[in-house]
């Protein structure tokens, strides 16, 4: 895979011997148990895939190339490049400005850009009358685009089946930039409807079996639906595809419930299913999809507790936190500085956003047992940074180091 330049402190020497250590031991990915990190008393489980993504590395690779050969020149970010707290803060430090936040409330107003400025687009990619307004005051974009292949992937693939009269069902968070991004890109060659969960998809399938009023579709779903959308009619062929840092367990979830509601409904079988849905299990993104499962593998290896590092509003670092919740005590933070103290963390909460002191989080054990992971946003820099500090509450920093390393756990 290409090797991408970004700055060295997001490095982390010990982060990479590990993982080119495991890569070397299992070329084929087929084992996802965790990386033992043996400090003694305390004993740190890394999962089998974290941290920078092909889509990630190649975005600040990009930003930061852009900021080098543009100096003088004012350069701004459609949004947040990526949702990770330290990247951003250094783009800021950077002189980088942003237009709007994560939501697409302006922050700066877009008739104050010129033809001479820079814009680069963040790694969710951006709407179609987003690229048509820069492009129409003279801001060329493509050098400076950052939106993730894989992203562009599911846009692409959005395409074909449209060709084929399939409208698009978007599984994804409706405010996030990358389901908007793909909501418009998907709308503008076919029917498109956004739903974000499981009880959205039951929902959406009664108006397809009939079950539920058409017209009251127009209320429930007001906001996620493309212009014209004739819920009549829209909603006989389809095809899923979803925001790629969804969980792909549930992903494949709604995409193979509103199949079989497709199925009952016209009365087809597995040779003729096709007919009406469309297969798009392709679009699922490998990066998204490896780090859950070795969360999963994680989490077969019996422990105290849990810590997942990423960005506050990383989406995909929230959904390892909702998996590693359903087995252990976990603690979702975006940095070492978040640990407090021995006794004393600030979490945040994936569910409803609150950030809270929790007390007494290390448990009494002996070794304590910790699995670590991390979102595809998060420098590894920063994941030893919160090794290092753990390891400084039982006086054990200079056993941080590859030779404590087991080939696993």
């Amino acid at each position: 895979m290409k090797q991408f330049n970004v700055p060295s402190g997001y490095r982390s020497s010990l982060i990479s011997t590990i993982k080119q250590y495991r890569k070397d031991q299992d070329k084929l990915k087929k084992d996802f148990t965790p990386t033992l990190l043996n400090l003694g008393k305390v004993h740190i489980y890394l999962a089998r895939h974290f941290g920078f993504c092909y889509g990630v590395e190649n975005a600040i690779e990009i930003a930061f190339r852009t900021i080098d050969e543009n100096q003088g020149k004012r350069i701004y970010l459609l949004s947040e490049m990526i949702h990770n707290p330290q990247v951003n803060e250094d783009l800021l430090a950077r002189g980088v400005r942003f237009l709007q936040d994560t939501n697409g409330k302006t922050l700066i107003p877009l008739d104050t850009l010129t033809s001479e400025d820079i814009v680069i687009i963040p790694a969710f990619g951006t709407t179609l009358d987003m690229e048509a307004t820069l492009a129409a005051k003279g801001i060329v974009t493509e050098k400076y685009n950052t939106t993730c292949p894989f992203v562009e992937k599911v846009w692409n693939r959005s395409e074909q089946i449209a060709q084929k009269g399939y409208s698009i069902i978007v599984h994804g968070k409706p405010k996030h930039e990358e389901t908007r991004a793909t909501f418009s890109h998907a709308s503008y060659h076919t029917p498109t409807v956004v739903v974000n969960d499981m009880d959205e998809t039951i929902a959406l399938a009664k108006y397809i079996t009939g079950e539920k009023e058409a017209t009251s579709f127009y209320t429930e779903f007001a906001g996620r639906y493309s212009p014209n959308f004739d819920i009549n009619k829209d909603l006989a062929k389809i095809g899923v595809v979803n925001q790629t840092t969804q969980l792909a367990s549930d992903t494949q979830a709604i995409s193979e419930y509103l199949k079989e509601t497709i199925k009952a409904h016209y009365q087809l079988t597995d040779d003729t299913i096709a007919t009406r849905f469309a297969d798009t299990r392709d679009t699922l993104c490998y990066a998204t999809s490896d780090n859950q499962t070795a969360v999963k593998g994680m989490l077969e290896t019996a422990a105290n507790m849990a810590i997942v590092i990423g960005g506050y509003n990383s989406s995909n670092s929230s959904h390892l936190v909702e998996l590693c919740e359903q087995k252990l005590p976990t603690y979702f933070i975006d940095g070492p500085d978040r640990l407090l103290s021995k006794s004393s963390i600030e979490h945040r909460n994936w569910a409803n956003k609150e950030l809270s002191t929790m007390q007494d989080y290390l448990p009494e054990a002996d070794p304590l047992k910790i699995l670590i992971t991390s979102g595809a946003s998060c420098p590894d820099a920063v994941v030893e940074a919160v090794i290092v500090k753990i390891a400084g509450f039982y006086n054990l920093e200079d056993q941080v180091d590859f030779k404590n390393v087991a080939q696993h756990a």
